[in-house]
Order: C-alpha cells, then sequence, then structure tokens
C-alpha cells in the first residue's frame, strides 16, 4: 500500500497507517542501525574522526537518528498533504529565509510529527543529483546548550519516478539483498533548526563543475536547489508547512480510518490519528455524498508551465503542455512570491 494509489481521505488514512507501522519497525531494526551508521559516516566523514564507542562522534549520532526516528515513526502525529497544496508549500519553503531569525517552541504544531508528500518535492544538492522528499519528520531534542528540532528528509524506495529510488535499484542489482535491509522510505537529508537561538547562515562548499553531476526530475515537478535556497531545504519545507497548515487558506481535516487499521496501529502501539492538509473551501458543498468533491479556492496562484499525463481511448499514455496561467476565482486577492506548480493526475 502506498500513496501513489489512494486519492481518497480514508486511502491516505490507511496508508500513512501502513508506513508509520513498517518505518517504525525498520527504525528499530539492526538494518536501520546500519543504515543509520552509513549515512552519517558517507554525509560526515571530513568532520566525524573514528574513535572508541564512546568518543566517536559518529555513533554517538547515529545513536540519536536510532531513537529519534524510531520514536517519531511511532508516536509522531500524522500530516498528508493534498496534492493541490504542495506546490504551495515548496513555493513557500524556496523563498524562505530564516537566517537569524529567533524561533519559538510552538512554531510546529507537534513536538514530533510525519508528514507524508503524496506528490514529492524535488531537492538537488550542491551535487547536482536529485531526490525526491516524499515525507519529512520533525521530532524535538535536548542539550545542554537548548532545545532544537531535528528534521529528516525521506525519499520513497520504490518511486519509479525518483531518480535516487533509481541509485537505489541499480547498488540491488550488484547486492540483492539490500532492498530486504530497507524501508518504503530511506533517509536522505538531515536538517537542525534551533529554538530560541538565532538561526545560523548556511555554509556551502565550494564544489569543482567538473564533479557534479546534474540530473533531471520529473516533467512538472518543483524542484529545489542547495545552491539557491536560503534556509536548509528539508527544514524550510518542515517550516512553510507548519506556517501554512495555521493559516486561513489551508485546513486540516481529520482522516477516517477503517477498524482493521485501527487494530493494526493499536497492536504496533502506533500514533494513528491522521489529518490531510487541503485548500481551504469557501462554502460548503452542495454536490451528492457520492459525487466527486468539487474545490473552491480563494486565493488567486501562478501556475507553471507543466507537462499533463493522460491516456487515451485506446489505453495508450500521451502528454500536452499546459501553458502557464493563473488559478483561482477572479476576485481573489493574488497570491504573491516565487511561481508555483500546481500537478494534475
Amino acid at each position: 500500500m502506498t500513496f501513489r494509489t489512494e486519492n481518497t481521505l480514508a486511502g491516505y488514512a490507511r496508508a500513512a497507517v501502513a508506513m508509520k507501522i513498517r518505518m517504525r519497525e525498520y527504525c528499530a531494526s539492526a538494518a536501520g542501525g546500519e543504515y543509520h551508521r552509513a549515512f552519517v559516516e558517507t554525509r560526515w566523514a571530513d568532520v566525524t574522526p573514528a574513535g572508541d564507542d564512546e568518543t566517536d562522534p559518529s555513533a554517538k549520532l547515529v545513536d540519536v537518528l536510532n531513537r529519534a526516528n524510531s520514536a517519531v515513526w511511532a508516536h509522531g502525529e500524522a500530516y498528508v498533504l493534498a496534492p493541490a497544496m504542495t506546490a504551495i508549500v515548496a513555493a513557500a519553503a524556496d523563498a524562505l529565509d530564516l537566517t537569524g531569525d529567533l524561533l519559538t517552541a510552538d512554531a510546529a504544531p507537534t513536538d514530533g510529527g510525519v508528514l507524508f508528500l503524496p506528490e514529492p518535492i524535488y531537492h538537488r544538492a550542491l551535487s547536482g543529483q536529485v531526490s525526491a522528499i516524499a515525507a519529512i519528520t520533525w521530532t524535538t531534542l535536548s542539550s545542554p546548550t537548548g532545545g532544537s528540532w531535528l528534521i529528516c528528509g525521506w525519499a520513497q524506495r520504490d518511486d519509479p519516478d525518483d531518480p535516487h529510488a533509481a541509485r537505489i535499484q541499480d547498488y540491488a542489482r550488484q547486492d540483492p539483498t539490500l532492498l530486504s535491509r530497507l524501508g518504503p522510505y530511506v533517509l536522505t537529508d538531515v536538517d537542525v533548526l534551533p529554538i530560541a537561538t538565532p538561526v545560523p547562515a548556511i555554509d556551502r562548499p565550494e564544489i569543482d563543475e567538473p564533479d557534479r553531476d546534474w540530473e533531471t526530475a520529473p516533467d512538472g515537478r518543483y524542484v529545489i536547489a542547495d545552491a539557491t535556497a536560503r534556509t536548509r531545504v528539508c527544514a524550510a519545507i518542515a517550516y512553510a508547512f507548519w506556517r501554512i497548515q495555521d493559516q486561513p487558506i489551508a485546513v486540516a481535516t481529520p482522516a477516517p480510518l477503517d477498524r482493521a487499521a485501527r487494530r493494526r496501529a493499536a497492536r504496533a502501539r502506533i500514533a494513528h490519528d491522521t489529518r490531510v492538509v487541503m485548500l481551504r473551501r469557501t462554502s460548503a458543498l452542495t454536490e451528492p455524498a457520492d459525487g466527486p468533491t468539487k474545490w473552491h479556492y480563494r486565493v488567486r496562484f501562478v501556475v507553471r508551465g507543466h507537462w499533463r499525463r493522460l491516456v487515451d481511448r485506446h489505453g495508450q499514455a500521451y502528454r500536452i503542455w499546459i501553458h502557464a496561467h493563473l488559478k483561482g476565482p477572479d476576485d481573489a486577492p493574488l497570491l504573491h512570491g516565487e511561481k508555483v506548480a500546481v500537478l494534475a493526475r
């Protein structure tokens, strides 16, 4: 069960519970610990010199990731970002600059949470490689120097459109046991946002152009690049979501969960309440309950040009180009800022 096959509130709730159960088991397993160690040693190879278990910074960071991720996947509140909201959050994150800001402890809606993105936001690293951010987790950490949020970005392991998933498949051809040792989501990024302490500026290392392996994201998807971002990408997406889900343009709707899924969550000791964050309707629905849901926007926003995938009457896939245009009621206020892309199924 994945979010790619769901398009209803109940379906999103079932998928969220299934993913949380599997990820909680994975993060608490030896395989999850091995992946965290490999991630840390690769990501911070130049700042985490090896030592014994008591002094090795890598071992301490791996232990923090093991405990924090296992806890947040089990007990964090689940949010699902509706596809129509993805471009709005991505545009806000792309334009966000938190440098020097003081964030309060109540900036996040909860101390720990999991945000699922059925339509991923793509992240281009300084190396040029692209990976899809299909889920974001956050949890609070305490230390003698103060509190902070640990924010992690996760890619879906089997996403056919994600270049990062394609790299995993390449590794799996060399090691057939690899996929069995991974969860449905794999950790791709780790950020930290301080609480009540000025957010530091990004320190970007210099990378020679010949060392860049530029990858392209799927057509019509929003890409945020480290080279131009003013706040670290996963932290920016998380903070943009925190603020937007609390604004009048959004509504966090509790998603119903069937009895069987509730029982599975109870047996696994998983928090199963799920909220789907959508654009708020301007009026009550007048369509029959069994008919299609119609959306009414309260703002206008710019839709970037994008490809729309369609299927003809013979079952053959094709696509058409949708030109950039304004979406929303003519008399609604225009949402200023960066251009946004609305993705249509």
